[in-house]
């Protein structure tokens, strides 16, 4: 069996991909088992964790250009040019695959507080490791839409979020004897907006201040967050008791991890905008 992959392989595996990520898309079940056996026999003899390894690839490249991923392929991203470019090329000649992805992001979330068991909810936070940036520079962008940061944006589920970590704080704070502690808990970006740097003001177990910044997708725990110049000096200024709380698989199994430091500490943090002024 050949290490390297042919064109027609990769075009082969990449539209596999996408007709999974359409089917989770419109939430329309599918099993992976299924399309991997139907795949194979069509593949130069690849090995199961050889098409699992590549379908993660798919998901890096998609992240790079901004774009939701199938949830259960964590990103990879040492992915060659060639699987880039068929990526790229797959979205160029399917536009419909903006329009399901833009259905997907903007459609008004399930509001979720009633149905949390908070015991359960918490899982460890991906370790940060520092990732090298792929050789490959790509500069095609068949969807100009950044539609990650555009679903992160999504007011309904930013506030459905935000509400699910207010409910938590007062829980765990009740749960350990602190009832006078949970009465403290404020919704802050509610209150006063998004300005503050951070949304919810919760207590640490000895009575001092507690800032929390809430991040929610739908997607999978390792979709990048996006925040802005405001809350990273905030938490640099604040980052002993700054809190990153991050909510993934909103409305499917939801659950939330959290990090406390700086965010240019807790994650690996790379600038995507300028400002210009005279």
């Amino acid at each position: 069996m050949s290490d390297s992959w042919s064109n027609i392989e990769v075009e082969l595996i990449v539209a596999d991909y996408f007709q999974m990520l359409s089917s989770e898309l419109k939430g329309e079940s599918y099993s992976k088992a299924e399309h991997r056996r139907a795949l194979l026999p069509l593949l130069a003899n690849r090995s199961d964790g050889s098409v699992e390894f590549k379908h993660q690839n798919i998901s890096a490249v998609l992240i790079n250009q901004g774009q939701p991923y199938i949830k259960g392929y964590l990103p990879r991203f040492n992915f060659q040019k060639i699987l880039e470019e068929k990526v790229v090329d797959y979205l160029f000649e399917n536009h419909k695959i903006e329009d399901q992805i833009k259905l997907f992001v903007e459609k008004e979330p399930i509001q979720q507080t009633s149905n949390i068991q908070f015991d359960k909810f918490i899982v460890d936070p991906p370790k940060t490791e520092l990732i090298a940036e792929p050789s490959i520079s790509y500069s095609r962008r068949p969807i100009k839409i950044n539609y990650l940061e555009k679903e992160q944006n999504n007011h309904h589920l930013g506030r459905f979020g935000e509400e699910l970590v207010l409910e938590y704080e007062k829980w765990n704070l009740i749960r350990v004897g602190k009832e006078k502690l949970a009465d403290q808990v404020r919704w802050i970006s509610n209150e006063l907006g998004d300005g503050a740097g951070f949304d919810i003001l919760s207590r640490n177990l000895n009575g001092t201040d507690k800032y929390i910044e809430v991040k929610t997708t739908r997607l999978g725990k390792d979709t990048p967050i996006f925040f802005s110049n405001n809350e990273l000096q905030y938490s640099i200024t604040n980052s002993d008791n700054f809190h990153l709380y991050r909510i993934f698989n909103f409305e499917k199994d939801t659950k939330m991890f959290f990090k406390n430091g700086a965010l240019n500490k807790i994650c690996n943090s790379v600038p995507i905008a300028y400002k210009g002024f005279f």
